[in-house]
């Protein structure tokens, strides 16, 4: 799962310099001067003794602005430079053996997606009429889910009246439609994902396992965990409840496109311009949970918002600075998205965001067991 850092040491090298020039008010040959409303300041006439003191005034305030800019555009610069090394962390590459016990009724079951032209595996336990559709992170395997790896998902949820479903691959991929083929991980592929997971899947599963395609759950972390929202706002007929865990929750805005793409450069060479276009264009702010939060409160969807504050606990990540770092910067976008939440209205929605929790894979499945409760009511398994 921690994969992600080693790019501090390999593709993040080659973006420093770039970046830091795109972000540092001193780049190498750029002629420093005091920025006052975006523009070099009119040059100051000592003319008579009474407007001294104004034109002090007016260099201090240029002074104090430059270094207000100063600071946030370094802040932005290193978080853009240490992005590689933090978003792979989210569901960063796992090499364990599948948590789940022999005996457990798991199968992987192969079906087929047109629109992705191959057949897509999933692994699925059955359980219930109803499912819980679990989402994978930026690294996610070809081979297994990382929340079978990870995390005691399937015996946790064993016997609660939910199946469970878990489509494997997604390599960073949004779990979205993609506007053009998406070239990375030593190949080219088709992904058409939204499509897949809300109409090719539920269609196999009502055929095959007796799975509803109405009133089910959709959960997903840290690069899945906006997918989640975005699939229940735009097919609340399928997905009733949708929790996103340490989730990116504002794509569209600020250096959020940039760190995306980067991320995603990092964790197989992919495009973000090949998944949404132009960053923040209309394909992002349709992809952003915070966007669209007036669609969750209108559908009366059950939500439930994780995310840490990057303080390690007895679950993890004591030693892991990258999960610490990428969590407390992700906070922030979870609790705008909260307060957007409550200001168009919602009241339907559980947001945990505890004084610890890195990213890390023992919160996500700690999470996913807290709020079994919770999705039970909500589906009336």
């Amino acid at each position: 799962m921690h994969g992600f850092r080693n790019a501090v040491l390999s593709g993040a090298d080659k973006q420093s310099a770039a970046v830091a020039r795109r972000f540092s008010p001193y780049a190498a040959g750029v002629k420093q001067q005091h920025l006052v409303g975006g523009r070099p300041p009119a040059p100051v006439r000592h003319v008579r003794d009474d407007r001294s003191a104004v034109s002090l005034n007016t260099k201090v305030q240029a002074m104090t602005l430059l270094h207000s800019w100063a600071r946030r555009l370094m802040a932005g610069a290193m978080v853009a430079l240490m992005i590689p090394a933090l978003v792979a962390v989210a569901g960063g590459s796992s090499t364990a053996a599948a948590y789940s016990r022999p005996g457990l009724p798991v199968e992987t079951l192969m079906v087929p997606s047109a629109a992705m032209g191959r057949d897509i595996p999933v692994k699925f336990q059955g359980g219930g009429t109803h499912a819980v559709y679990l989402l994978d992170g930026l690294r996610a395997r070809d081979d297994n889910s990382g929340w079978d790896i990870e995390t005691a998902a399937f015996e946790n949820y064993f016997e609660s009246g939910l199946s469970v479903v878990m489509p494997v691959g997604g390599m960073s991929s949004f779990y979205t439609n993609w506007q053009s083929p998406a070239v990375g991980n030593g190949g080219t592929y088709t992904y058409q994902w939204e499509t897949f997971l809300t109409s090719e899947l539920p269609a196999y599963l009502a055929a095959n396992k007796g799975i509803s395609s109405s009133g089910n759950a959709v959960v997903g972390l840290s690069m899945s965990g906006s997918a989640a929202l975005i699939l229940a706002a735009y097919h609340p007929g399928q997905f009733r409840y949708a929790a996103s865990l340490s989730g990116f929750l504002n794509l569209s805005e600020g250096v959020w496109p940039l760190l995306v793409g980067v991320a995603m450069r990092d964790a197989g060479g992919f495009s973000a311009t090949a998944m949404w276009g132009p960053p923040g264009g209309p394909a992002w702010q349709r992809n952003d949970p915070t966007v669209n939060v007036g669609r969750l409160v209108s559908n009366g969807t059950r939500i439930w918002v994780y995310c840490g504050n990057g303080v390690p606990s007895e679950l993890g990540g004591g030693g892991d600075i990258a999960g610490q770092f990428l969590e407390t910067i992700t906070l922030d976008s979870n609790k705008n998205f909260q307060a957007a939440y409550e200001a168009a209205g919602g009241s339907n929605g559980t947001f945990n965001f505890p004084a610890n929790g890195t990213h890390g894979w023992g919160y996500w499945g700690s999470q996913l067991n807290a709020m079994k409760g919770d999705i039970q009511a909500t589906l009336g398994a």
